[in-house]
């Protein structure tokens, strides 16, 4: 009798060895390698073999057709900002959040949309069953004679199925309850995962169906299972927010067909999930003026401009060691920072605490809220408030100057838009586009240092 190959697989990363190991080599986790067969175990006679693919050939590139690529909206202006425009025929999506974070209200409210329009969708849940299902649609508004629903993990049941329904729109909840009967591993490991996603990939492309694979994410926030599925799919989604706040977030890290780190932001209602037009009014709509510790700064989330509000504490420590905190934001960029100051400007911060958060559940992570981050800790040590309708925009260097960003006139339009008075910027942003503020209704003041920037908005 043929022995069993085996092997040993990081269920956190996908690495493997050839004996187990109590830490993980590659991720450093303890306790995540497990024992998978090596070999792939030959599929039961009389099962079904999959989708009958003819061998591909070569095409010269202008004899590729676009015809059938045309994108189609999801019935949600955010989304469709999030995909770059809309879905793509074939596209193959990967959507990742905390447990009861919305991920499933968000895509059946989205294959509801989808299937009004006259085309078959089907929603393949792997945790639900189809009463419980219809039991969250009754409650969001969602049905229709097109929208199909499918209480199943085999994989090959559920090629099967499309071949017979040919959706235009298949959604998959979650990749991780879905397992390929000719694998011998349980589904959710690494290769059931693996091989999983291959098949989509292969179903997506090869039958011109956009299908979107919901994943499971690990303590750390980031997507369960091999990074190799990330690498696969076309476009990797986050779905973020805060369950004591009532708006998420949807924020995508790759996109093969649009921007990335663009962002959709939705309002968690009783009746769903709903488009929230304008960002930054929602996230300045209960801001305090006048408060020592705040500023507003304007970050670019993708093509678009958002102002979020960044607020300070910084308090005396009654240890000798102070506590730093940062919501929101890189703690180790808030400690780079706050060096800066120390250093730069001469405040002594090394025996003070400092809690530094994005008001309203943000998260941001351009380097270009640097200048507004000092400022905000600079503002409360000092005590002083900024200008009630001032924006601030720059990078901060080791050194303590003020780098230039990108697109600064779309922040400057967001700003003025939403009725500030100034934008303190990058004193060579401002130099090179002197045409374009002159006669705007708001102030921009260039500056080229983190002392001129506190002289500006502090009176030193």
């Amino acid at each position: 009798m043929k022995k069993v190959k085996t092997h040993f697989v990081c269920q956190e990363c996908g690495a493997e060895s050839p004996k187990w190991l109590g830490r993980c080599p590659s991720c450093a986790n303890w306790g995540t390698m497990v024992e998978e067969r090596a070999d792939r175990a030959p599929a039961a006679t009389g099962s079904h073999s999959g989708l009958q693919r003819e061998p591909a050939r070569p095409l010269l590139l202008e004899d590729v057709s676009l015809e059938d690529v045309a994108r189609y909206s999801t019935g949600s202006a955010e989304f469709d900002r999030v995909l770059g425009g809309g879905v793509i025929p074939g596209e193959l999506l990967l959507v990742g959040g905390d447990p009861g974070i919305g991920k499933s209200t968000l895509l059946l409210q989205t294959a509801h949309r989808i299937a009004q329009t006259g085309s078959a969708v089907l929603y393949v849940t792997g945790e639900e069953s189809p009463q419980q299902v219809r039991l969250r649609a009754e409650r969001l508004g969602a049905g229709g004679s097109r929208l199909y629903v499918l209480a199943e993990t085999d994989w090959l049941q559920i090629e099967k199925h499309v071949e017979q329904l040919n959706p235009i729109f298949l959604i998959i909840d979650s990749v991780q309850t879905v397992f390929h009967p000719a694998l011998p591993s349980a589904p959710g490991t690494v290769q059931q995962v693996r091989e999983v996603a291959l098949q989509a990939l292969r179903l997506a492309k090869d039958r011109r169906t956009a299908i979107c694979l919901v994943g499971h994410v690990t303590r750390d926030g980031t997507i369960a299972g091999p990074r190799l599925m990330e690498h696969m799919v076309d476009a990797v989604l986050y779905f973020e927010g805060d369950r004591h706040h009532r708006f998420r977030i949807l924020r995508t890290v790759k996109n093969r067909f649009g921007s990335t780190n663009e962002i959709g932001v939705f309002d968690m209602q009783t009746s769903g999930l709903a488009d929230v037009q304008s960002p930054s009014e929602l996230f300045l709509a209960e801001r305090s003026e006048g408060a020592a510790g705040s500023v507003i700064v304007a970050s670019m989330e993708g093509t678009r401009p958002v102002l979020a509000e960044v607020q300070a504490l910084v308090t005396a420590s009654a240890f000798g060691t102070p506590r730093r905190t940062a919501s929101g934001l890189d703690y180790n960029r808030v400690n780079l920072l706050m060096a800066v100051l120390e250093k730069r400007s001469g405040m002594y911060l090394q025996g003070h605490d400092a809690y530094v958060n994005v008001a309203g559940g943000m998260r941001l992570e351009e380097p270009a809220i640097d200048l507004g981050l000092a400022l905000a800790v600079a503002s409360s040590f000092r005590d002083r408030a900024l200008a009630p309708r001032t924006v601030v925009v720059g990078e901060v260097g080791l050194t303590g100057e003020v780098r230039a960003v990108t697109r600064l006139e779309q922040r400057v339009q967001e700003a003025e838009k939403l009725g500030f008075d100034q934008v303190i910027a990058p004193g060579g942003n401002v130099a090179r586009m002197k045409g374009f503020f002159a006669g705007r209704s708001i102030k921009v003041i260039g500056v080229g240092s983190l002392d001129e920037a506190l002289r500006a908005v502090l009176g030193g």
